[in-house]
């Protein structure tokens, strides 16, 4: 029995891997069998994929750690701060009840979460009137929102899906530094 399946791109993949590539990165690789090739081969050399074969220093290491980490607890605040705008401009308000459907989780996760947004100065809710973003919180949900536009439009400039190119954004958006949003700015105006 084979563990192989394929993505929507018909890639064949491993459970250890998911296809991401549109097919316009897919071929400027050398198309997926050039990149699983290539992989497989550094791996029989003893290499991890896509590495030189030697560390990077300890604390350039650590600092690239360190800012993975700082930006998975920061992802969850600025998800809810995005969806919280996103209500207030929908729907005029935002009800933890709301939030916890939209985002999948339980009532007493958003309430958790809303309290921290309060304790971060981003929310304020007030009494059977729902969550209310303070101007700190609104300026956050404005730069997320271009940030996850951005990232969205250049996934959908290499090939991506709309709907696979949304869904991506929404862990990639987190992730990405100012350097390299600056570099698909760039990217997508030269391509116009």
């Amino acid at each position: 029995m084979s563990t192989a399946t394929n993505c929507s791109l018909k890639h064949t993949l491993t459970p250890q891997l998911r296809c991401g590539l549109g097919w316009r990165a897919c071929k400027a690789f050398g198309g997926w069998r050039g990149i699983m090739t290539s992989a497989m081969a550094d791996t029989a050399k003893g290499a991890q994929p896509g590495s030189t074969g030697k560390l990077p220093a300890a604390g350039t290491q650590a600092r690239r750690f360190g800012k993975t980490r700082s930006a998975q607890s920061t992802a969850l605040l600025e998800d809810y701060v995005e969806l919280i705008a996103d209500l207030l401009a929908s729907a005029g308000e935002a009800r933890p009840t709301d939030i916890a459907r939209r985002l999948g989780v339980s009532h007493a996760t958003a309430v958790k979460s809303v309290s921290r947004l309060k304790r971060a100065g981003l929310a304020t809710a007030r009494p059977y009137r729902g969550v209310f973003l303070t101007e700190k919180g609104q300026a956050l949900a404005d730069r997320v929102r271009v940030r996850h536009r951005l990232v969205v439009d250049l996934l959908r400039a290499l090939g991506v899906p709309t709907e696979s190119a949304e869904a991506d954004a929404e862990g990639i958006e987190h992730h990405v530094s100012e350097i390299t949003l600056k570099a698909f700015a760039q990217f997508l105006k030269s391509q116009q």
